[in-house]
């Protein structure tokens, strides 16, 4: 048994070959850290395991140190299609290859290349966005719920704004809107009832306020004894008594989506025709690019809000505004999107083809697993088409000695890991999102026998 003396030097440890490849994946402070933290314990307690002084032995404890602390790919089988804590929308390869030059060497990113002097960031993406949606003007800020709060910090800043009881939501991460409309530096006044909200109720209070918001309500549906506030009438109500309107769509998409046989939901330019002045909506989720907030709407409204100080702090980068200027391309060939936006392509993914699949995943499990082919419905997710689901496929799993928690824990376990649900006592991974196959069932068949 190795005594604290025979503790070999970080140094002499950082040189040895065993430890080479933790160090070239994860970084040389990073894996001086945790060798620094094991010795300090081993002598903290004075229990040094049967391999304190093997190099070899310190590179297995690393490494399981080390396992999932990076940024990793995943398999999302969850059954949650734009999964928020797995990336959301996935991008495609032929996409990213193809602005991958803008990323890796200087771009005209603030420079007007006719001008030779300093131009706008927005620019390029604002065309694209103007000959698409068929608005005035347009701009891109971080995420959409930084482009609302950027809206009311600019229309209504120590001021007040009415809001229907039934479109307060909680935008996920514990963010709510009464809390991001405080922080904005405005203040709410919350109208009408949870289920019922009527015109009147704006009307009421119209003289006080400095702008009307409508909040699309796409993580949450309600159902029943149920009134609200069309957009055509809230613009209307707005523009009688010179007020500008907003409506934040959250989710948003540029198509129909009905035309791909998906759920409808509204989209900016139907809103904008309905008469609001503003639209705010997401750069990823059903438009299927980069997380992004998009402002979209009249010109003398987008001028005032580039000019709000928080603009700077909250806008986005070159490499957000390379791929939604990329994404956006496609959608001026609306026949090719189905192919193109990998988001897409998923929701549309025939469930005969997952059958397929499935056949070919159920070879990867030893005998003692149970591989059962089951009907599923997957969740379009992150705030989309909250009441609507898509048909799909899953495999239910269940082994001879391990629990339902404990597959679940070897999956996310492999190299690259495979998240799953757990539902009555079995493991549901569902197929929607299940590609490329060849590398999943790669990993699969690494699962503990």
């Amino acid at each position: 048994m190795p005594e604290l003396r025979d503790l070999p030097a970080i140094d002499t440890l950082l040189q040895a070959n065993e430890l080479q490849a933790s160090i070239a994946g994860h970084g040389l402070q990073t894996v001086k850290g945790i060798l620094r933290d094991m010795q300090t314990q081993m002598r903290a307690t004075k229990t040094l395991p049967d391999w304190a002084d093997q190099p070899a032995g310190y590179a297995q404890a690393v490494a399981a140190a080390l396992n999932n602390s990076d940024y990793t790919p995943v398999f999302n089988l969850s059954g949650t299609i734009i999964h928020t804590n797995l990336g959301r929308a996935v991008l495609s390869e032929q996409l990213w290859r193809g602005i991958e030059p803008l990323i890796t060497r200087p771009m005209n990113l603030e420079y007007d290349l006719k001008a030779g002097k300093r131009g706008q960031r927005d620019t390029v993406v604002e065309a694209r966005l103007c000959r698409i949606i068929g608005c005035e003007a347009a701009t891109v800020v971080n995420n959409c719920a930084a482009a609302l709060m950027l809206v009311l910090n600019t229309l209504a800043l120590s001021k007040k704004v009415p809001v229907s009881r039934g479109e307060l939501v909680e935008i996920g991460g514990s963010f709510r809107l009464p809390e991001l409309m405080t922080r904005a530096g405005c203040e709410l006044m919350e109208v009408g009832t949870t289920n019922r909200t009527r015109l009147s109720d704006f009307a009421n209070v119209v003289d006080e306020a400095a702008m009307l918001l409508k909040v699309h309500p796409s993580n949450y549906h309600i159902e029943g004894f149920t009134e609200s506030v069309t957009t055509s009438e809230l613009a209307q109500l707005a523009q009688t008594h010179n007020l500008s309107s907003c409506v934040d769509l959250g989710s948003g998409t540029l198509i129909d989506l009905t035309r791909f046989g998906l759920p409808a939901e509204p989209t900016p330019q139907e809103v904008l025709a309905e008469g609001a002045d503003l639209v705010t909506f997401s750069g990823d989720k059903l438009l299927g690019g980069v997380q992004a907030g998009i402002i979209v709407g009249k010109r003398e409204l987008i001028e005032r809000i580039r000019k709000n100080p928080m603009k700077r702090a909250l806008r986005a980068d070159k490499i957000t505004l390379a791929v939604l200027e990329a994404t956006l391309k496609i959608y001026e060939d609306p026949d090719s999107l189905s192919d193109n936006i990998p988001i897409l392509k998923i929701m549309t993914r025939p469930v005969a083809e997952l059958e397929q699949a499935a056949q070919r995943l159920k070879s990867a499990f030893s005998t003692n697993y149970t591989c059962d082919i089951e009907r599923a419905e997957a969740q379009i997710g992150s705030g989309a088409l909250p009441d609507k689901t898509l048909p799909s496929l899953a495999l239910r799993l269940r082994h001879s000695s391990m629990s339902a928690k404990d597959i679940s824990a070897q999956l996310r376990a492999l190299p690259v890991p495979v998240v799953g649900r757990i539902k009555d006592d079995c493991v549901w991974l569902d197929l929607r999102c299940a590609e490329p196959v060849d590398e999943l069932i790669e990993q699969l068949s690494r699962l503990p026998q």
